[in-house]
């Protein structure tokens, strides 16, 4: 098995020699011709059974694309998994991933906090799913008869709250896992080696790392990613080539451009901690945002995203993103650029109020996702929109273990 910084150059290129190519080609086709009535028959009937490949022609792009399974193999790779399989948006792969996890009028463990449109979808029974939402340690008292998945996401969107994934593995028994893995990326965690069956990312973020894509990927075993093709060819939700081209060019920076982001972000959170402006930071690499020690056993570093509190709440939260210059004030995250947005106020403005409360996404939270440009102009950007926001200029000497508080888990 090669290293990671391999892997992400080189995986899905593997017939590229062959082909006399260096560049992975990009079929934009819609229909396939067939050999015969009899093989087009039969690469239909399997691939419809969610088969990776098939044997003599694609016959039609809603079931399979070429350029779309290379970069499949590809996560797959980053992800030590037997398969992934690629859909047109996170959110449709959260789906797909419940309809083929069998949870559709069913009971589902789901742990806060969730990006706020899978929180949505669960919270709203739109789908017909019964949720009961609980706590990292009472997994195992939430299974029912009826459970079909338990759902977590590590670090969390937006708290940065860490949860052990091999210990809601294990209190999870039989009951299949499902890991949104989008923050931390391949690179910093690869939830099926620790037990979860399926690792969901929405790859609009990191994986893209660009934003000019919309897309999601979940990386599983044989069995569950012929489950989520089935399910895929059914509801047309198949990941667009050009999409799936540009995610594959991404990905041999992907190591580099999470690397960067993760020590501005580190350096980032060390002076926030530091602002008087600042009433509270979410970062792993800080003292006390880590306290069980998750970073160290799961994971490869503590990532490019980050919280904060602003002094001042909601008028002052609103200040400093319309006061920064260099940084973006827009949703999404992972893009070479840095972001910052307000999560009560947009990403997860749909979830249920108390829910928001209990896991301390207030009214003065921002969330930074960090980019590679110089820290030391992102610093000075962020610091004057904090200056300017609260009235409190920044450079204090308080300790930042004061300063710092992990993200809550929730039930609700």
């Amino acid at each position: 098995m090669a290293g990671i910084d391999t892997d992400v150059v080189h995986g899905g290129r593997e017939d590229l020699r062959t082909l006399g190519v260096h560049a992975p080609p990009l079929d934009r086709s819609t229909t396939y011709p067939v050999t015969s009535l009899a093989a087009g028959t039969e690469d239909l009937e399997r691939l419809a059974e969610g088969d990776a490949a098939p044997e003599h022609s694609p016959v039609y792009a809603r079931l399979f694309n070429p350029t779309v399974a290379r970069w499949e193999r590809g996560i797959a790779g980053l992800e030590r998994a037997e398969g992934a399989v690629a859909f047109s948006s996170g959110m449709a792969a959260v789906t797909a991933t419940l309809i083929a996890a069998g949870a559709i009028g069913r009971h589902v463990v789901a742990i806060r906090p969730l990006y706020g449109g899978t929180d949505h979808l669960l919270s709203s029974g739109l789908l017909g799913t019964r949720t009961t939402w609980t706590t990292p340690a009472s997994v195992g008292d939430a299974i029912e008869p009826d459970t079909a998945l338990v759902i977590v996401e590590t670090p969390g969107n937006p708290t940065l709250t860490l949860v052990d994934i091999a210990a809601v593995v294990a209190q999870a028994g039989p009951v299949p896992v499902l890991v949104d893995n989008t923050f931390a990326t391949p690179i910093l965690q690869q939830p099926l080696t620790l037990g979860a069956t399926w690792s969901l990312h929405s790859a609009t973020k990191a994986l893209g790392g660009h934003g000019d894509v919309i897309a999601g990927v979940v990386a599983t075993d044989q069995a569950h990613a012929a489950a989520l093709r089935r399910v895929r060819v059914a509801t047309g939700a198949l990941l667009d080539p050009q999409a799936a081209a540009l995610l594959h060019r991404s990905l041999q920076t992907l190591a580099l451009r999470v690397r960067a982001a993760q020590a501005n972000a580190t350096e980032l959170a060390r002076r926030l901690a530091r602002h008087p402006g600042v009433e509270r930071v979410c970062h792993p690499s800080l003292p006390g945002c880590d306290p069980e020690g998750i970073v160290a056993a799961q994971m490869q570093g503590p990532g490019g995203m980050l919280t904060f509190d602003v002094v001042g709440g909601l008028t002052a939260a609103g200040r400093v993103m319309e006061g920064v210059r260099l940084l973006t004030p827009a949703v999404s995250l992972g893009n070479n650029d840095t972001l910052i947005e307000h999560p009560a106020g947009l990403t997860h403005r749909v979830v249920d109020p108390e829910a928001l409360a209990s896991a301390r996404i207030g009214p003065g939270l921002l969330r930074v996702s960090v980019g590679i440009e110089d820290v030391d102009d992102l610093w000075r950007d962020l610091a004057q929109a904090i200056d300017a926001a609260t009235g409190l200029a920044g450079g204090t000497s308080q300790p930042v273990v004061e300063r710092c508080t992990a993200g809550v888990g929730l039930q609700a």
